[in-house]
């Protein structure tokens, strides 16, 4: 008799916390659009802020959140501070999702609906 999981185990409680928080801050639109920036190579915050059409400290906030929870990392070269995301798994995240939604929207002439209950 299975118990319907398929073989895997569920994660603790707090790995499923802390991937809810990390999902979280991807449900906002603006930080959502910096992951992809980057995953597509690193830059810094003036580059991020002019690509995405935000403003400098918005960016920059968005960019310590993101810091904090280790979606992003970040380097001083000189004056700059570069971002980038080093974890090949979240860049495949972030193509794999926008790619498909971006891929449907074309697909069905429509607009990606949004769904109740999620962030900007």
């Amino acid at each position: 008799m299975t118990d319907g999981s398929g073989g895997f185990e569920d994660p603790p409680a707090e790995v499923l916390a802390e991937a809810a928080a990390a999902f979280g801050l991807l449900a906002s639109s603006a930080r959502l659009h910096l992951m992809w920036a980057l995953s597509q190579g690193e830059s810094d915050v003036t580059n991020l802020a002019h690509r995405v059409g935000g403003a400098l400290p918005a960016v920059s906030q968005h960019l310590a959140k993101l810091k904090l929870a280790g979606l992003v990392r970040s380097r001083r070269e000189g004056r700059r501070q570069v971002y980038y995301i080093d974890d090949p798994d979240i860049v495949t995240l972030v193509r794999v999702m926008v790619g498909q939604l971006t891929a449907r929207s074309q697909q069905n002439s429509v607009p990606v609906r949004r769904l109740r209950g999620t962030g900007g």
